[in-house]
């Protein structure tokens, strides 16, 4: 009888066992990942180590490319600040959502709090969100982070030379790491209130650095999601003293290894608390280098041409990397064409969330990040804004720009111009193949009419706040 009833004990505490080791398992399936997100400001294709710079050393992005993913053609939705991040935060191309243009300080308009940002789709699912840097969707509180989904916010609300003082030197042609803040009256913000005008540029990117370490220590035990788009390397450049050289042809380079030195504290303390391997981290940039006169000065989007501010390669394919242990694959490279708004469906279906009810233009991703090999974009055609103006659309390998449209030739009536480049075999762009392949400038240049005719159709205003007179 002992014995006997021994095995049946021994039989009920297996049983239990399985199904402990049952519930843990459903347990860990159930768990939703957290979300980092590192949005650059104008830093280049090329200034990056793992992206082919010789000059700039990024040993924690190239690390987490080690571990995670490169995107080699992944892009932003525009190659200026305010679309790009319009774009980024509600998944939809910028004139979809009334941001077309870069805002200044003496606009009244921003995101419209009828959009659905990211933050605000993780929130249903009961997500901790922090925005820690540079907004520039709207500097007036109805358009703060805090108004879109963000529990908190630290950060500018607009670009670092912006809100100029009058008299004082603000050249930005010129190379060299800034000391002297005063030029600039930009403010900092904690949620709504200034807490600091003008900013201590000197030491932004260090204190970024330490509110999103803190956001993570202070949420380990939910889901989260810290955004955090960085002031920098926009001009004028500041570092911390750790950084700070003197000599002009090294201030760039500087300013991305400090940005590089942060995205490691961040990853440091992502493993320190434990969440390391439940985070998926994503390091993008809003568009390409700005190219001044000095050029060693505006970064590089070699071997792409073009720069910031346009639509060629240069101006909107970005150093994209992803990361999530044991679910992106260590090492891998991507080449399919994604981009910025793929971002908010991509985490929706992670953390298990409805998409928003108004139309995006964003697709899920998850299939290339995790490396099915199977995986193809799910973007037939990729759309290249510039303003309101659709200038040019990728499908395949195929590019094509579209040329003109400017109030002289449409009071003329003067066709756009129309060239093509196969950046499989020309990813410089150097090459126009349009005379030799007619058929497919007229098949994108017909989608391109479509699409830009079908989103202006069902286009939604940016917010705006009425001013007094």
């Amino acid at each position: 009888m002992s014995q006997l009833y021994s095995l049946n004990r021994l039989g009920k505490g297996l049983l239990g066992l399985a199904a402990s080791f049952a519930l843990t398992s459903a347990a860990e399936a159930a768990r939703t990942p957290n979300f980092v997100l590192i949005f650059m400001d104008d830093q280049g294709y090329q200034d990056v180590g793992v992206f082919g710079s010789k000059t700039i050393k990024t040993p924690n992005l190239d690390n987490m490319a080690k571990e995670g993913m490169k995107f080699t053609d992944f892009y932003s939705l525009a190659p200026v600040c305010s679309p790009s991040r319009a774009g980024l935060m509600t998944g939809c191309y910028p004139p979809r959502v009334g941001i077309t243009g870069v805002l200044f300080p003496r606009h009244n308009i921003g995101l419209n709090p009828e959009e659905t940002t990211i933050a605000e789709v993780l929130k249903t699912k009961g997500y901790a969100t922090a925005a820690v840097g540079k907004w520039h969707i709207g500097h007036l509180p109805k358009f703060l982070p805090t108004n879109h989904g963000f529990d908190s916010y630290f950060g500018i609300p607009y670009s670092n030379d912006m809100d100029g003082v009058k008299g004082k030197d603000r050249n930005l042609d010129r190379a060299w790491i800034e000391r002297d803040i005063s030029p600039w009256n930009v403010p900092l913000l904690r949620n709504t209130k200034v807490i600091e005008r003008p900013v201590n540029q000197n030491t932004i990117i260090e204190r970024y650095t330490q509110e999103a370490q803190q956001f993570i220590r202070s949420n380990k035990g939910k889901p989260f999601f810290l955004y955090m788009p960085h002031t920098m390397p926009h001009i004028p450049l500041f570092v911390s003293d750790k950084f700070y050289t003197k000599d002009p042809k090294k201030a760039y380079i500087r300013t991305i290894e400090e940005i590089d030195y942060s995205i490691g504290q961040v990853l440091k303390t992502l493993r320190e608390t434990g969440v390391d391997d439940n985070t998926v981290v994503i390091f993008t940039s809003d568009n390409g280098p700005w190219h001044l006169k000095l050029r060693h000065h505006g970064g590089s989007a070699l071997p792409l041409r073009g720069a910031k501010f346009s639509t060629w390669e240069g101006g909107m394919r970005v150093p994209t990397i992803m990361r999530w242990p044991g679910k992106i694959p260590a090492g891998s490279v991507c080449s399919e064409v994604a981009a910025a708004c793929d971002i908010l469906p991509t985490f929706a279906k992670l953390a298990k969330a409805e998409l928003p009810k108004r139309k995006i233009d964003g697709k899920n991703i998850w299939r290339l990040m995790s490396g099915k090999k199977d995986a193809k974009s799910p973007h037939k055609q990729f759309y290249y804004y510039r303003g309101a103006g659709l200038r040019a659309v990728r499908s395949g390998d195929w590019k094509l720009h579209i040329g003109g449209g400017n109030k002289k030739q449409k009071k003329e009536g003067t066709k756009p111009t129309l060239t093509l480049y196969n950046l499989a075999d020309d990813i410089g762009e150097t090459t126009d193949v349009a005379a030799a392949n007619q058929k497919i400038v007229q098949r994108l240049y017909k989608r391109a009419l479509a699409f830009d005719k079908s989103l202006k159709a069902d286009a939604r205003p940016a917010g705006e706040v009425k001013t007094a007179g």
